[in-house]
């Protein structure tokens, strides 16, 4: 099975005797002879097998998982003098053939890719392969390809995995990256003006990063029903991963208690199992009755000293999956109570989207992804809205490979020294794939802010503890 899937891969003409071995196989097992179809897609498999729904989740996890246990099995074995022949008799051959099976099917439908033009429903299909390979991986679909900001790192969203989480860079090291960059490439090989001039053929679309990456970069070049076909999935995509950062900022963002203000004395903040338990000792057990010398109250008070989050995201071409994500994070932070937030984007010049912020939507569409990188002109936009250094932080997502290094690097440090938060950020992605200037990446380690790198859960555990 596993030849037969590499020689599918790597040599586009079957290979007569692989192919009519692997039907014997699957056959023989009771599969479906349509798994060694490549174009059937896994939803049609699973719509005419509903039972394989529930092998697909969590498939590869269970075989690393399986493959840790018969090395625990091998190694008992050994040391009790079973020798390799116990281990053998261990193994379940037939639901390993059964799963390289699955594997491979699910492998070839997403690593085989169509050549020439690509439509609409390849484009679908595909994203929906991918998204059996990611619930293979015991991962929500959309989760590694870096589209959406999934997932809670406690374990897997969505429906892959039942529970467990693989250790992806042992697994398939930087497979959510490749698949990012190979669903990219469907997208620049489609005709996507024509797709999106079609209503019938753009309902058909999924959005994804690569997708919405590609749609701001013609936004330009749209109109009519192309371009209201485009802006509805720009705002499908944008609510979607607000939704998922919505959830993780609310998972935090309740403030420290100010117990130097004593607790509002009014009923609602009455705290009545606290009260009768530090007036027990007034209990009169012939009258039965409590006698309450002393009532306490719960506090309610938080702080709610202002803060001024400004946000600085270049939007140069290599930092689109950062311009994305950190625009809707913005709006979120933006919508939290007494938080000021201020959105600067910039490549040679710079943009104050500021009056935009509270809505992801209208501040993506005025994006203008590309060009090159001069972080000083955004700096001077930066700079006059810290008013209050010790009430202010400063988050600048950028790879830092700038051509005006030293100027720019001291602005960042004179903020630094002024009492303001610096967080220099590398990426904010769902992946945490990024590559930083080396020269900055040291600069800001010695300076004591080191540059934030990962998913942008990292972020919003930063930016929350500074602003509740």
């Amino acid at each position: 099975m596993y030849w037969r899937l590499l020689a599918r891969l790597f040599d586009h003409e079957e290979q007569a005797a692989l192919e009519s071995a692997s039907l014997a196989v699957v056959e023989d097992i009771g599969l479906p002879a349509t798994l060694l179809d490549p174009q059937t897609s896994v939803d049609s498999v699973v719509q005419r097998h509903p039972g394989l729904a529930a092998e697909f989740d969590g498939l590869m996890v269970q075989e690393a998982e399986a493959d840790t246990e018969a090395e625990a099995e091998t190694e008992t074995d050994a040391d009790a003098g079973g020798g390799e022949g116990a281990a053998d008799d261990a193994r379940d051959r037939a639901a390993e053939v059964r799963r390289a099976a699955l594997v491979s099917k699910v492998l070839l439908n997403v690593f085989h890719s169509p050549p020439g033009t690509v439509t609409a429903g390849q484009l679908s299909r595909w994203q929906s392969d991918a998204g059996w390979l990611e619930r293979a991986l015991g991962c929500g679909p959309g989760e590694l390809r870096g589209g959406r900001a999934g997932g809670t790192g406690a374990g897997p969203a969505g429906t892959g995995g039942g529970g467990r989480t693989p250790d992806l860079g042992r697994l398939i090291p930087e497979i959510g990256p490749e698949l990012g960059s190979i669903e990219a490439g469907l997208v620049k090989r489609m005709r996507l003006r024509e797709v999106l001039a079609d209503p019938h053929l753009a309902g058909q679309l999924t959005p994804s990063m690569s997708l919405i990456e590609q749609l701001l970069r013609d936004k330009d070049n749209l109109s009519g029903v192309a371009l209201a076909n485009a802006k509805a999935l720009i705002r499908r995509f944008v609510d979607e991963v607000a939704e998922v950062l919505r959830t993780q900022v609310e998972k935090s963002t309740v403030g420290a208690l100010d117990r130097s203000v004593p607790p509002k004395r009014v009923f609602r903040n009455l705290d009545l199992d606290r009260t009768i338990w530090k007036n027990l000792t007034n209990w009169s057990p012939e009258e039965e009755r409590l006698y309450v010398d002393r009532l306490f109250y719960r506090h309610t008070a938080r702080k709610t000293t202002p803060q001024r989050l400004i946000v600085v995201v270049d939007q140069s071409g290599s930092m689109v999956d950062s311009m994305v994500n950190c625009t809707i994070l913005a709006s979120i932070f933006a919508g939290l109570p007494k938080v000021d937030v201020h959105l600067i984007a910039y490549d040679t010049q710079a943009l104050d989207l500021t009056p935009w912020v509270h809505d992801p939507f209208e501040t993506l569409l005025r994006t203008n992804l590309g060009g090159g990188t001069d972080g000083t002109v955004a700096m001077a936009l930066a700079q006059p809205k810290i008013a209050e250094p010790r009430n202010t932080v400063v988050v600048w997502i950028s790879d830092f490979y700038e051509w005006q290094t030293e100027p720019l690097f001291e602005s960042m440090a004179a903020i630094h020294r002024s009492g303001a938060k610096f967080i220099p950020v590398g990426s904010v992605t769902s992946s945490g794939r990024a590559s930083v200037n080396p020269w900055f990446r040291e600069r800001f380690k010695d300076q004591g802010t080191p540059v934030l790198s990962g998913h942008i859960r990292k972020l919003v555990h930063e930016l929350k503890t500074f602003l509740t």
